[in-house]
Parts: structure tokens; sequence; C-alpha cells
């Protein structure tokens, strides 16, 4: 049976609860839901990118990407993104954000997505997670 890795890049925080960032199984990658906080560091507590949603968006991007990365995936192993929005307001300005960078990460077909709305903690907007097939 192929054993189950946890993956915690170096600029991630350990999780608040007992989960994995990621996780990865043969050749399956589940990254687990990751807001835009910026990259860890020792002695601060976890600080949003910004409080605009392009950088909270751009900044959970790059977090979803560092866990990939540590698992040996690129943004082209991705078969499903999930977004959660925090405001119905927000779905036309993720989408301009969304396409401007994954024009510039992908070098195949897009993945499939979700986008939801629900609560998240004060001061957060956005959050995704990814499953990424390799292989």
């Amino acid at each position: 049976m192929t054993e189950k890795t946890a993956l915690t890049p170096k600029t991630h925080t350990a999780p608040p609860a007992r989960f994995s960032h990621g996780v990865r199984k043969g050749n399956i990658l589940q990254v687990a839901g990751q807001v835009g906080f910026l990259p860890a560091e020792e002695g601060r507590p976890p600080t949003p990118a910004g409080p605009g949603l392009r950088e909270q968006t751009l900044q959970t991007l790059a977090n979803v990407r560092a866990i990939l990365e540590e698992g040996g995936a690129s943004w082209d192993d991705v078969v499903m993104i999930r977004v959660y929005l925090t405001d119905t307001d927000h779905f036309a300005e993720l989408n301009t954000i969304y396409n401007e960078y994954f024009e510039q990460h992908l070098t195949e077909a897009p993945a499939a997505r979700t986008t939801v709305y629900v609560g998240l903690p004060a001061g957060l907007l956005v959050e995704i997670d990814a499953l990424a097939v390799l292989g």
C-alpha cells in the first residue's frame, strides 16, 4: 500500500487543528483550503496579505502552489480547484485575478473549478483548495 505523506512547506505555520496543509498518497495530492496569509515568520501571528481581494487571492494561490511544489506537483497537475468566497460581489473580480494568474502559470488545459460562498474568519476574503494527479 502507498504511504500517505503530509506536506507543510517552510512558508506555512502549523495548521490550527489536526490536519495537514497537503497530503500526497501515490500520484494523488490534495491541498487543504489555503487562505492569503503571508509566509510564516517566527514570533508573528498569521497575517493576511492585505485587506483587498487581489492581494489575498494572489497570496492564497502562492500558498497553494507552495504545497503543490512540496509534493512534487505543479499547476499543470491540478484537476480540480475549489474557491470559497465570503462575498458574492467578489465573483467578477476573482475571475479577473484568476484568469490573469493562470495565463502565466499554466501550459496545459485549466483545471475544473467550483466557487461557493462561505463564512471565513474576520478579514479573510478567499480560501482555495486543489486536487492534483501526478504522472
